[in-house]
């Protein structure tokens, strides 16, 4: 059997109505370039994560990228079981509404299914939280997702490796959600030659 970081990744990546679109963009494009290393990409995302991808970014980009995307309704997706075996599951931006809804266990929608089965799988979710500041309750469901088997990597970038456009402000958070997905990438590492 191939050890983790060997074997090929079945990711599902989910984008919510939070602001941040910036961030599932360079993740994809990311995903794009690491592509060897990657089975499966599918890909859910809300109505409202359209209309902000829209409104910040100003394109229909998302629909270029050479994934499967899948109907936030479509409960027929292979990630809705955990027969289908995917790794990792991460929600980039994730809006507090999305969170609770997991912490919950409502899964009315295949995002919030998606992630159930992977807590329940004990596979991994990155929820890349993007709101402040955090009210109790959105805390209380940081801890109950965490305290599930979920990893809370909210958007905060680093300054460190001197960022000089946002969009390598952006990388210094989706670098780290590579990292946390295991996958094997060039970035900034801290005191490093």
């Amino acid at each position: 059997m191939l050890k983790d970081m060997e074997r090929k990744k079945k990711i599902v990546i989910a984008i919510t109505g939070a602001s941040g679109s910036i961030y599932a963009k360079l993740l994809l494009d990311k995903l794009q370039q690491l592509s060897a290393q990657i089975e499966e990409v599918g890909v859910v995302m809300s109505d409202n994560a359209k209309q902000v991808w829209r409104l910040e970014l100003d394109n229909d980009d998302y629909a270029n990228y050479p994934f499967k995307f899948y109907s936030k309704t479509d409960f027929m997706a292979p990630f809705a079981s955990g027969s289908a075996r995917f790794d990792t599951m991460v929600i980039v931006p994730c809006s507090m509404g999305t969170m609770g809804r997991i912490a919950a266990g409502t899964s009315d929608d295949l995002i919030a299914r998606a992630a159930d089965v992977i807590l329940k799988e004990r596979r991994k979710l990155i929820l890349v939280a993007r709101d402040m500041p955090f009210n109790l309750i959105h805390i209380r469901n940081m801890e109950t997702i965490t305290l599930a088997g979920g990893i809370i990597c909210p958007a905060i970038p680093s300054f460190y490796s001197k960022p000089k456009t946002i969009e390598e402000l952006t990388m210094t958070v989706v670098n780290r959600v590579v990292d946390l997905m295991r996958l094997e990438n060039e970035s900034y590492r801290w005191n490093e030659d």
